[in-house]
C-alpha cells in the first residue's frame, strides 16, 4: 500500500513520461515503415490489414488494439490508463508522423530510418512501461492468458501469437524483411537496458536501500 502512495505521489511524471513514450513509440513506428525494410510482427498484420482494407496505419493500430482489448475480458485483466492510451495515442501519433516524414529512396538513407526506428523503439519501450500506468493491450493479451494458464511459458506464448500475426500480415501484403529480424534480434537487449533506466520507483521508504541500484528487481530477464 505504501508503494501505491508513493507512487502516486509521482503520478505527474508518470503521466508526462507515458505519453512522451508512446508519442515516440508512434514516431518509430513510421520510421520504420518509411524504411520499406521490414517491420516487426504486429506491424507487419497492421500494415496488411491497410493495405487490404484501405484505412490508413494508425486507424489500423487503434482498432486492433481496442479488439485486443476486448480479449483481456475474459482473462479478466484490467486496464490502466497506460493501456487505453496506447491504443489511441500510436495511432494518432503513427499517421502524423508518417505524413511528415519523407520516403527515403537511397538504400543508406533508409537503413538510417530503420535504425533509428529501432533504437527509438526501445527508448520508447523503456519509457511508457517504465511509467508503471498499464502495459499496451498486446502485451497484456500475453500475459493475462499465462497468468489464466500458469503451466505455459511466456516466451512460447509470445512466439506463438507473434508467429501468427507476422504470417497472417505477409498474407496480407505487409513488409518483411531485415528489418523484421533485426527488430526481433535488437529489442530484446534494447528494452533490459531502457525498462529499468527510466523505471518510476516509489519514493521514501519503499525506495531503493542505499547502494543498491534503483533497477534491481525489474524482472528484466
Amino acid at each position: 500500500m505504501t508503494e501505491i502512495g508513493n507512487l502516486r505521489d509521482r503520478l505527474t511524471r508518470r503521466l508526462v513520461q507515458l505519453n512522451v513514450g508512446l508519442v515516440l513509440y508512434g514516431f518509430s513506428m513510421a520510421l520504420m515503415i518509411e524504411s520499406a525494410l521490414g517491420l516487426d510482427p504486429w506491424d507487419v498484420f497492421h500494415q496488411g490489414v491497410a493495405e487490404r482494407t484501405g484505412l490508413s496505419f494508425g486507424t489500423v493500430v487503434i482498432l486492433v488494439g481496442a479488439v485486443v482489448l476486448l480479449l483481456w475480458i475474459p482473462l479478466r485483466q484490467r486496464p490502466g490508463i497506460g493501456t487505453v492510451s496506447n491504443v489511441v495515442v500510436i495511432g494518432l501519433v503513427v499517421d502524423g508522423a508518417q505524413a511528415l516524414l519523407p520516403t527515403p529512396s537511397a538504400l543508406a538513407a533508409r537503413i538510417g530510418f530503420l535504425v533509428a526506428g529501432i533504437l527509438l523503439n526501445g527508448v520508447a519501450t523503456g519509457l511508457y512501461l517504465g511509467a508503471r500506468l498499464g502495459p499496451g493491450p498486446r502485451d497484456g493479451l500475453m500475459t493475462g492468458y499465462v497468468a489464466r494458464r500458469p503451466g505455459r511459458s511466456i516466451r512460447l506464448v509470445r512466439t506463438v501469437i507473434e508467429l501468427t500475426v507476422l504470417i497472417v500480415g505477409l498474407l496480407l501484403g505487409g513488409t518483411v524483411g531485415f528489418g523484421t529480424v533485426a527488430y526481433a534480434l535488437a529489442i530484446g537487449p534494447l528494452a533490459h537496458l531502457f525498462i529499468p533506466m527510466f523505471r518510476v520507483t516509489p519514493t521514501g521508504p519503499t525506495g531503493p536501500a542505499p547502494g543498491r541500484p534503483a533497477t534491481a528487481g525489474t524482472g528484466i530477464g
